[in-house]
């Protein structure tokens, strides 16, 4: 059931969730890939409850251009509604699937209510929905058919989280001088279930990080948005530790987001369980 539910998910998402009227205006989901001119949806996640009483609702974003970053700013062609239009989400838009790199926050007594995204991109306006339809609850802390957690990202300052509710960390840095990004990570190494086998133990990396752009005026170029993990010697337990660094460079001065996720063996997406993954963000303030 779970898994034909996280199918549902992709199918809605890749159809944009979006009203009836929109649907009507986009192409068929099979249609051939294109490289440019394409729009960008929202894709909600899903929403699980906080310990305080609130509730995250998780979203994502489906751009379906192969090639082309779309940068949106918040405001008339990307808000959220009502309360918006600024909750935090990104402006700049990597192609392809991205799944649940934000949340939002919402009170104890949100009900039947709706939180509605929307995009305007390359002359098309798709917006999704969010709520807290229990058909849309998730455990984004714990996969329950293998046990499997998210890893855990630590800042230099002692900083760390768990899960897709990131923290920030603040640094500082000038144009065209290239500011080192270190995180410290650490996973419980538990392996996906793999069909109807049982537990096979992957061939990629028992832990990935991937930087990119969130949110800022210029460009961000990094030495290696996906830089490797150097894995600790001497992990007991079965687990999984190490750093990675990598250095971002940019292009004008301002403020800026960027946005670094790190991945167990269930890889991009959660391996189609909405878990596990750990967002983190770090806020650059650039001086010429």
């Amino acid at each position: 059931m779970r898994l034909q539910r996280c199918a549902f998910i992709a199918l809605c998402t890749v159809l944009g969730l979006a009203s009836s009227a929109h649907l009507r205006a986009q192409r068929l989901p099979l249609e051939p890939l294109h490289d440019t001119g394409q729009s960008v949806t929202g894709a909600f996640e899903g929403w699980f409850k906080n310990q305080d009483g609130t509730f995250s609702l998780l979203f994502g974003y489906y751009n379906r251009n192969q090639k082309q970053d779309l940068e949106i700013p918040v405001g008339p062609n990307n808000h959220m509604d009502p309360g918006g239009p600024d909750q935090g989400q990104p402006t700049h838009f990597l192609p392809g699937r991205v799944w649940g790199l934000f949340t939002v926050t919402v009170p104890a007594d949100f009900g039947t209510n709706k939180l509605t995204w929307t995009l305007i991109s390359n002359g098309q306006t798709l917006s999704v929905p969010g709520s807290l339809n229990p058909l849309w609850e998730i455990n984004a802390f714990h996969e329950p058919t293998t046990g499997n957690t998210p890893p855990v990202i630590r800042f230099t300052e002692g900083k760390s989280v768990q899960g897709p509710r990131p923290i920030s960390t603040v640094l500082s840095a000038n144009v065209a001088k290239p500011v080192t990004l270190t995180v410290s990570v650490s996973d419980d190494a538990t392996m996906p279930l793999i069909g109807t086998t049982g537990m096979d133990r992957p061939k990629t990396p028992p832990l990935t990080v991937m930087w990119s752009k969130f949110r800022g005026p210029g460009s961000v170029t990094f030495a290696e948005p996906k830089p490797v993990v150097q894995l600790a010697q001497g992990d007991t337990k079965g687990g999984v530790s190490g750093t990675a660094t990598t250095t971002a460079t940019f292009s004008e001065p301002g403020d800026y987001v960027l946005y670094v996720v790190a991945n167990d063996w269930s890889g991009v997406g959660g391996h189609g369980y909405q878990c596990c993954w750990t967002n983190a963000l770090v806020k650059v303030s650039v001086k010429q």
